[in-house]
């Protein structure tokens, strides 16, 4: 029997729970990802949008500068545009570790707003 994967990951704030006006405030810094494996599990929290919309993308980079960003498509597809009509809206969305080429990070596009976001990263480190 496997141990306890959940007991063994570890979990970072990627996106601090906030009112995000613009979408500066809803994209979180580069993320190291290169000591993970498996399934990094990115938990999208858009809560109450007061107008517009808020669009969540996931990107990755060659390094912590964000060399190279691209958006990348997660494993369930695309996050759900969350708006005045479908918010609040938790979602989870899963990468392969592998399939990142360093370096991780949320971007919010808000339109109008402001929306309040937050986003977490679950992720497994590797056995050295």
């Amino acid at each position: 029997m496997l141990a306890n994967q959940g007991q063994a990951n570890t979990t970072v704030v990627m996106v601090v729970a906030q009112s995000a006006a613009n979408t500066a405030a809803a994209t979180s810094a580069w993320l190291d990802v290169r000591p993970s494996e498996g399934d990094l599990m990115i938990i999208s929290n858009v809560g109450i949008v007061t107008a517009g919309t808020v669009t969540p993308t996931i990107e990755d980079a060659t390094d912590g500068s964000g060399t190279g960003a691209a958006t990348i498509t997660p494993n369930e597809g695309a996050f759900t545009v969350v708006t005045t009509s479908n918010d609040p809206l938790t979602e989870k969305r899963t990468v392969p570790a592998s399939a990142i080429r360093g370096w991780i990070r949320y971007v919010g596009t808000v339109v109008t707003g402001p929306a309040l976001v937050g986003v977490t990263l679950s992720s497994h480190p590797k056995y050295t």
